[in-house]
């Protein structure tokens, strides 16, 4: 499983209209890698902060859709109406298993060298506590901006479980 300050492993995957995204393409860019789900509240819940949080460091927001049991069309009507940057679409799961991804949504931060800076929740929220007292993406990517290290660069990612099967 991949660490902070590991390099992040490559991979090409194809957007919702087929067309192929590269990572190592990325290099010389902050990259926002969000492991997605069209159904996923947890992920319909942050979608919004996560977008906002890469608008305003001026990182690349790659949303990859994980789950098997969600049809292209789909992932591609949902993140039109939540204004996704750019959906990917990893079927087979390689990535989100490169990754050690555990749920939607599983944010992981990618400096302009390719290194892996942080990984897991984009905030705290929780389902008895939902409002977020931090914020760890946006947090993480204002360090990285500034040329420091986020504090912390790991979270435990909760939402919802990946589905392997349709």
């Amino acid at each position: 499983m991949i660490r902070v300050g590991d390099p992040a492993p490559d991979f090409e995957l194809p957007d919702v209209d087929g067309r192929s995204h590269r990572l190592a393409s990325q290099r010389g860019r902050l990259t926002v890698l969000n492991i997605w789900s069209a159904v996923c509240p947890w992920t319909e819940r942050t979608d919004a902060s996560v977008i906002e949080a890469a608008r305003l460091s001026g990182a690349d927001l790659w949303s990859i859709a994980v789950n098997a049991d969600e049809a292209v069309d789909q992932v591609r009507r949902v993140a039109a109406e939540r204004r996704l940057p750019l959906v990917l679409l990893d079927s087979d799961r390689r990535v989100a298993d490169a990754y050690g991804a555990a749920a939607t949504p599983h944010v992981f931060v990618v400096d302009a060298q390719g290194i892996l800076r942080y990984q897991g929740a984009p905030d705290d929220a929780r389902f008895r506590d939902p409002e977020p007292r931090h914020r760890y993406l946006d947090d993480a990517l204002q360090a990285l901006r500034r040329g420091e290290s986020p504090d912390p660069t790991t979270t435990s990612a909760h939402g919802c479980a990946i589905v392997r099967m349709a």
